[in-house]
């Protein structure tokens, strides 16, 4: 009697399971074909989407290659030549900051971005030449040449690069905000020491040439200690 029960009770229990997962299955094919029906009737039922006005940034002009909402033409609009050239003067005779004079590419960096930057160029490298920068005042362009004589290659070009970030727009800025840094160094006027500056200094040199001789006597007298005689 215990065995037929047993086999009683091990029946029910597989027909229960196999409705449940009957069951299941209808859920499932239901949920599913609500799913692609709302999918279906979706423009019918919802209203359009308001317009984004940053789509406008991402949108390419017919017959242009893809720019990025961070390229300089989007982010500074009015930057095309001397006459609207960007907002932030970098000298006191009223010339701008010109991009259209600057040559910027894109390489592969061995900064930070971990294996995104074995995938994408996100070092900048900004090059412009010097000599012809006409935007830039003689006198600073002059003390440019010697200050950054490193970063001039035989062309006349100064080359500025930067891989301090994992993202290209945020390299590029970078570079630019070095040459704003370079030109306003150079464009700082030399300050003219005073009388006590001038002794002070010499006071410096002379302590210093007079610490230097000590030490050679000291370093003389050393050697001299260590020769061995031959008589």
């Amino acid at each position: 009697m215990e065995q037929k029960s047993r086999g009683k009770r091990e029946l029910t229990d597989r027909g229960s399971k196999r409705h449940r997962k009957r069951l299941q299955d209808a859920i499932m094919a239901v949920a599913w074909r609500l799913r692609w029906g709302l999918s279906r009737a979706r423009p019918w039922l919802l209203p359009p989407p308001t317009h984004c006005p940053r789509r406008d940034l991402h949108k390419q002009v017919d017959g242009t290659e893809f720019q990025s909402i961070y390229s300089l033409d989007k982010l500074y609009p009015e930057s095309r030549g001397l006459d609207t050239a960007w907002k932030v003067p970098v000298s006191r005779k009223g010339r701008f900051f010109a991009f259209d004079r600057l040559t910027i590419s894109y390489c592969r960096s061995s900064g930070p971005g971990g294996q995104n930057v074995n995938k994408v160029n996100s070092k900048a490298e900004v090059r412009f030449h010097l000599a012809t920068a006409d935007w830039i005042a003689e006198p600073v362009r002059q003390k440019m040449a010697i200050t950054h004589k490193n970063k001039i290659n035989k062309s006349g070009e100064l080359i500025l690069t930067s891989e301090c970030s994992r993202y290209q727009f945020r390299n590029l800025a970078d570079c630019l905000q070095k040459i704003r840094d370079m030109i306003a160094e150079a464009s700082q006027t030399a300050k003219e020491p005073s009388k006590e500056d001038a002794v002070l200094k010499r006071i410096r040199i002379e302590n210093m040439n007079r610490e230097r001789l000590r030490q050679k006597r000291i370093n003389s007298a050393i050697k001299t200690s260590r020769r061995v005689d031959m008589d």
